[in-house]
């Protein structure tokens, strides 16, 4: 038992089960919405999902209208994306938000109810490197907002946390605050079946970074562990099943919900995340989707940064089905480091960036920019680690002196 000072709160209400995506309008009603806006982007128009949404509104009219849909989100949620968003808002007279997607649809939506809260219109003069809000500094804000995810692996409709990529500054900010997370999240995992086995296996392995960085957080207490541990369970038994069988909707429905019990715990523990500041960084620079960089990157970090992990690896090792009672914490974390790159082998993803072509002149600005990161703030990374963190994943042709070392 722990006497030292932790938080602990989860304020958006869950539901979750194939086809309750059609309690959308009563949800709505309930909060006392009348007018609202759908967020969305063009991957899920070509989807057919956009359609799904709206045609509950236009095949039962009810005393909720969907007034508009704003579409021009983009990966990795732009700060234009925002202000542009948060001025459609206004244009249609909307009074509440419905955001259907993956982590930028979900986090632009947030970012956008918060600035719209904030009466501004420049989302950049309001974040500009981490924005953290307590109470009771924040307030709650009077806007109607259910989020339905189409990814299981941010975790974005639960989590207080919005990042949103400053395209002056060129980093990724980010916005903590108690009160932009959906009132109500809507897990339908039908609405999942229809994405990419590559999709739905990097995007799990945002999960489970979520979870590990949660449960090695210095700020970890017994409830983000409990969650943290639950989800790593979850992940590791329905990831592979997510992957290969995509129609299952059991493993659907469970790694949605190990997605929320992740990032619920990773935005409550949150102080060292090396993985997603250096992710952050590859993001930015290359284009790298979120939790592709994650995968490519967790094992190589908790490699390179033994002391963040050791303390606490057997617990984390039980999680993943390993035998920890009796084996020492560096044995038991070349185990787990082991176990986490034959996992990622099984659903497909890649150890390195090679299919990005990285440059390798380019690569000498990694250092610089996982440094300026915001997350860099509470853990850094020392220099060097970063660089042989980088050389290990850029999937550069080795010299013919590396290859005579190696």
């Amino acid at each position: 038992m722990t006497t030292a000072f932790t938080r602990y709160g989860v304020r958006t209400e869950i539901i979750s089960g194939a086809g309750t995506r059609t309690l959308l309008p009563e949800l709505l009603r309930g909060l006392g919405a009348k007018r609202a806006v759908l967020f969305t982007d063009q991957g899920l128009n070509r989807a057919g999902i956009t359609d799904k949404i709206k045609e509950l509104f236009e095949l039962m009219p009810g005393p909720v209208q969907l007034v508009g849909v704003f579409d021009e989100i983009e990966q990795d949620a732009k700060a234009e994306n925002v202000n542009k968003a948060a001025r459609f808002v206004k244009e249609c007279q909307a009074d509440a938000l419905i955001s259907v997607g993956g982590g930028s649809v979900l986090d632009a939506c947030k970012a956008t109810k918060w600035l719209l809260h904030k009466r501004h219109h420049d989302i950049r003069d309001l974040m500009q490197g981490t924005t953290r809000e307590m109470w009771p500094k924040a307030q709650p804000i009077p806007i109607p907002h259910i989020a339905i995810p189409t990814t299981a692996g941010t975790g974005a409709e639960v989590s207080p946390i919005a990042v949103v990529y400053n395209d002056q500054l060129k980093i990724k900010t980010n916005l903590s605050s108690p009160f932009i997370n959906a009132d109500i999240a809507v897990l339908d995992p039908e609405l999942t079946v229809g994405l990419p086995p590559k999709i739905t296996a990097f995007t799990g392995y945002d999960a489970l970074t979520h979870a590990v960085e949660a449960y090695f957080s210095p700020r970890a207490n017994p409830m983000t562990d409990a969650f943290a541990l639950q989800a790593t369970r979850m992940i590791v038994e329905n990831l592979p099943m997510a992957v290969s069988s995509g129609a299952d909707l059991q493993a659907r429905a469970n790694m949605l919900m190990a997605s929320s019990m992740a990032i619920t715990s990773f935005s409550l523990a949150i102080t060292a995340i090396p993985v997603h500041n250096m992710a952050h960084a590859f993001g930015a620079k290359f284009g790298i989707p979120h939790g592709l960089a994650n995968a490519v990157l967790l094992p190589n970090v908790m490699a390179a940064l033994p002391q963040l992990y050791l303390p606490k690896i057997n617990g984390f090792a039980e999680a993943l089905g390993l035998s920890a009672r009796d084996v020492e914490p560096q044995e038991c974390l070349q185990q787990v480091i082991a176990f986490i790159r034959e996992l990622r082998a099984t659903v497909g993803l890649p150890d390195t960036f090679a299919e990005f072509g990285l440059d390798p002149e380019s690569l000498t600005q990694i250092v610089p920019a996982v440094l300026r990161d915001p997350t860099a703030l509470a853990f850094k990374i020392p220099p060097d680690t970063i660089m042989k963190i980088t050389q290990e994943v850029a999937g550069l042709p080795l010299s013919v002196e590396e290859e005579a070392a190696r």
